[in-house]
């Protein structure tokens, strides 16, 4: 008896050394991994997903060194876990399709962690992108997890992809007050903003004859950051200089004419 369970218990007992070493080993190798990654370049999203990854081919490297020092056949292993990965494959496709998308959000790299966009029905700063979802922060300080899947399959919109934006406004004025006048304020407004950029060259154009008002299309352009904040300011000092000015701007009204018929029967 002794004679089996003597072996028996080395092979365990080696088994979970190889199996414990093995794990402290791949975590030593991961801290070491991202602390190189760190000092690159690397955007933190693709760092974040590359040590995914790793930590779970690692994970399976050892599982698999300390079965095979437990006696384990591992080449009959690898073909179950063929087996058995197919028919997973086939109960979990979404969630394979999510690692998927995954992967390609990280080697085009439409966004980046701190990118504003809106995808998959959701506005909001991205955190990161794991292996099969991306973490994102709402305006309001909401964390919303969305699968890779439902991102890389619709459009994305990265507000944040470039340095600069153009603000669109448009304001409307009444037909009895002076246009030429109401453009000289809205173009002194915005020459008086040092964030609005000179270059593109801000357009004020008068655009429509609507049914109730005079309509101009004013379009600054801004660096990103700037965006909401010159938007915001520009509009409100528009409307305080327009007040100050006595020009008006209408809300949409209709006039009404009564025709009263003479003679007529009931």
């Amino acid at each position: 008896m002794d004679g089996y369970l003597i072996p028996w218990g080395i092979n365990i007992g080696m088994a979970l050394l190889v199996f414990v070493g093995g794990r402290l080993l791949a975590r030593l190798v991961i801290s070491l991994i991202s602390k190189g990654l760190s000092k690159t370049q690397m955007d933190d999203t693709l760092i974040h997903f590359v040590l995914s990854i790793l930590s779970v081919l690692l994970t399976l490297l050892v599982v698999v060194a300390a079965l095979d020092q437990l006696g384990v056949d591992t080449t009959s292993l690898v073909a179950l876990v063929g087996a058995a990965g197919l028919a997973v494959g086939l109960a979990l496709k979404d969630s394979l399709q999510n690692f998927a998308s995954g992967v390609m959000l990280v080697i085009f790299r439409p966004f980046v962690a701190g990118d504003f966009i809106e995808a998959g029905g959701v506005s909001g700063v991205v955190e990161r992108v794991t292996i099969f979802s991306t973490f994102m922060k709402t305006p309001d300080n909401r964390q919303v997890i969305v699968p890779n899947g439902s991102i890389f399959a619709g459009t994305i919109t990265n507000y944040s992809a470039k340095p600069t934006r153009r603000v669109d406004m448009v304001f409307g004025i009444s037909y009895e007050d002076d246009l030429l006048k109401a453009k000289e304020i809205m173009v002194r407004v915005l020459e008086s903003d040092e964030r609005v950029l000179k270059e593109p060259a801000a357009v004020v154009a008068v655009t429509e004859l609507a049914d109730s008002s005079v309509n101009f299309n004013v379009r600054p352009w801004v660096n990103t950051a700037d965006y909401w904040a010159v938007r915001s300011d520009l509009i409100e000092r528009i409307k305080l200089e327009f007040d100050r000015e006595g020009i008006t701007i209408p809300f949409p009204q209709r006039d009404v004419h009564l025709k009263q018929v003479v003679g007529g029967t009931a």
